[in-house]
This record gives structure tokens, sequence and C-alpha cells, in this order.
């Protein structure tokens, strides 16, 4: 850097003999003051090159951890809001599920609704309840496995059953390939609900899904482990597992504006081996990570047909699987019992000025009668005699028998034998 040297000495011209040479005079009050103004000038200039140099360097601390919140700013004095955040398995809509659903419609169109009336009250009367929409939908041929196709007015059913947002990203996302992608988007929009998880532009991906209820911002993202073979033809059409990606679109959503972030893990067969309870290896590394991520809540997930536990992970809590919430799994078909039972996830969140947390999970086994597709919870059912006794006894016991009654509790704590 070079600093030009200012208020250089003038000199007045006089008459002086010509071989006499007058020597440079003292400065006056007026260089004075140009000289002192220099030097202030040069000295802010200085400091801050010193503090950009310093804030380069990392201010000679160790640097942010991916995902921190220290950057965020602190939690405002205000009254705490608390909320209870309902969480659903799988909508998995196999041939007899959608076509039951038309029975319904009369013939003329496809109802849904009547088949989740049972649970309705745990989703409406939930502050904020999420969904999980495994199939794409779209107006072409309905079709089930393996290349499903769901009549799109499933998105009104799931707007009269009380869901806020859902899921979308699974491994069965692409069945229909991109105009599947748009077309359960738009039915979702039309219906009113919201989404994420899968996306028809880099610019839909990039914005984390907040809503709002009682004053709180809640993030919800949703993440899928693969998509059956089928190669992804956008980098944002569906999200897929990367632990780096979530944590950083976690601290993004706290960025926005979110005081908490809720992270939907589907797990499909490339992790985690279908109808098994208990979580493998691959599943507890995943949330293990997730779990130490500060900007990070909460995590649940679905995907392995079957109900897995609800456990503490890093002082997170952790819904590994709700299990099925309708399909056509089950005994009668030939595969897993527990593949008819799932459990809808209540978890109450706090936000105050210590952040935000899960204080208090709850839990309601469900269980789909194969008759008329009902979704029923498997103990209120039982007591109000509205199914099979035996059934529904054995899907609420099977249920609790993995969930159990530590870090959430089932609803009904018991029932009658």
């Amino acid at each position: 850097m070079h600093l030009e040297v200012l208020g250089r000495c003038f000199t007045k011209a006089v008459p002086r003999a010509p071989t006499t040479q007058r020597p440079c005079s003292h400065p006056t009050p007026t260089v004075y003051r140009r000289r002192r103004l220099v030097g202030l000038i040069v000295l802010v200039v200085l400091a801050l090159l010193l503090i950009l140099v310093f804030r380069s360097c990392g201010g000679g601390s160790e640097s942010t951890p991916l995902g921190s919140t220290d950057a965020l700013s602190e939690p405002q004095d205000a009254e705490p809001v608390e909320l209870t955040l309902a969480f659903s398995g799988d909508l998995l809509m196999h041939s007899p599920v959608f076509e039951r659903a038309l029975e319904l419609g009369n013939g003329k169109g496809y109802d849904f609704a009547p088949l989740f009336e049972q649970v309705r009250p745990y989703v409406a009367d939930a502050d904020l309840a999420f969904c999980h929409v495994e199939t794409p939908m779209t107006p072409g041929p309905p079709s089930g496995y393996p290349l499903f196709n769901t009549p799109p007015e499933l998105a009104q059913g799931i707007a009269t059953t009380g869901w806020d947002a859902c899921s979308t990203a699974s491994n069965h996302t692409l069945d229909q390939g991109e105009e599947g992608i748009a077309e359960t988007l738009r039915s979702l929009d039309n219906a009113g609900v919201r989404h994420t998880g899968s996306a028809t532009s880099a610019r839909q991906a990039q914005e984390p899904l907040i809503l709002e209820s009682g004053g709180a911002q809640v993030a919800f993202l949703a993440y899928a482990s693969d998509t059956n073979g089928i190669p992804v033809p956008r980098p944002y059409s569906v999200n897929l597992f990367d632990r780096d990606r979530i944590a950083a679109d976690a601290l993004q959503a706290r960025e926005e504006g979110a005081d908490a972030v809720i992270v939907n893990l589907h797990w499909a067969s490339e992790i985690a081996p279908e109808y098994v309870t208990e979580p493998n290896e691959a599943q507890r590394a995943l949330v293990r990570e997730l779990a130490e991520v500060p900007a990070i809540t909460a995590i649940v997930g679905q995907g392995p047909h079957v109900v897995q536990p609800i456990r503490e992970v890093a002082g997170k809590t952790v819904v590994f699987s709700e299990g099925n919430l309708i399909s056509n799994q089950g005994a009668d078909t030939g595969l897993a019992a527990a593949s008819q039972d799932g459990y809808i996830a209540l978890l109450n969140l706090v936000i105050d000025r210590d952040g935000a947390r899960i204080t208090n999970a709850r839990y309601v086994p469900t269980w789909v009668d194969h008759l008329d597709y009902q979704v029923l919870p498997a103990g209120a059912a039982l007591e109000s005699g509205g199914a099979d006794a035996t059934a529904l006894r054995a899907s609420y016991e099977r249920t609790v028998g993995v969930v159990g009654s530590g870090v959430a509790t089932p609803e009904p704590a018991s029932v009658s034998k």
C-alpha cells in the first residue's frame, strides 16, 4: 500500500537576492489539520483491513459445524408456544384400496375420505398434521404394485381428513416419471395441502416448507433413500438421503425463520429391509448423524411397511417408522401380519427461550380392516366393538410390543382382555 504524502511545503514568493534561497517555513494550522485528518483516515483503513483479515481466518476459532445454529438470532422474550404435531405412515394405494374408494364414490369418482374417518380426530385435532404420500397421483388409469398410479381424488381425501402437509419423497415417487411428480403436486395444491420431498424445478426444491401455527414456524423436510432403481431425471426431482444436504437444508430453514425443523426419512429396501421391526445399523447411523445437527428438532420416518420404535437419540425424539397407515398388505395377502398395523405419532413441541424440543411423545396404534379398508384406531375400536376384536387386540399388542411405553406412550394406555 502506498500512502501519498500530502501537505507539501508551499512558500509565498517574496523579493530576494538571486543567490539567496529561503528555507521552507513551518506548517500552517491548516496544514496541521490536513495531516491529522489524513492520519485518522489511514488508521480507519488499517483497522478495517485487520477486521477483514481476522474474519477471513475464522476469527482465531474453529469453523462452525455444518447445520450449526450459532449464527441464528437468539430466542426472543415471548410466551412459550406448545404445539401437537401428528405424523402418520404410508398411504400405500394398492388396487383394492382405490377400488373401495370408487365404490364409496358410487362408481362416478373416488372418495377416499371415509377410509380415514375413524382416525380423523387424531389428525384434525393436532395443531399441525403430516402425512406420507407413497404413490404418485395422475389422471391416467389407476394401477397398483409395482408401478403405482393413484387417482388424484386422494388429495381431497387428505385435505378432508385434516392433514396440513405431506411428504412426497418415496421409492415410488418416480413410478409415473416427471409427469407423475407434476400431477401429484398439482393435485395437492388444488386440494390446499402443502408438500415437500419432490419438485418440478430447482427453485421449488430449494424452498424449505415452513408452516405457521400458534405464532410458531415449523419446517418439514422430506427425503427418500432410493427410487427402486428408476433413474432420477433431474437433480431436483426427488430429495434423496445425503447427510450434508439434509443438515444444510435444516440450517437454511432455520435461517429463513423456522423455530423448529422436522426431518422425514422414507426408508426403502436399499437401506432398510421390509417387514423388519427393529432399525438396522444403516438407519441408526444416519439418525445418529442427523440428531447431532443443532438445527434439527426431531426425526420421523416410514417405509419398511411395519412399525418401528420411537426412541431418544442425542436428546432428539426419533420416530423410526409409523408403518403403513393404509394398504392391502397383511397376513391375508401372504405378507407379515404386522404390515396391517401402523400408528399415528403425536409429538408435543415446545418453543421457548431455550429453543425448540419435543417434551412428550404419544402414539395411536392403527389397523386396516380389509373388509372395507377403513383405518381404525386399534385400542378405541376394540373398546367400542367396531371390528374383529381378536384382530384388533393382536394388532394393538404387536404395535405396543415394538414401540413400548417408555419414550412414548400408547393411546389408550392398555386394552381390556
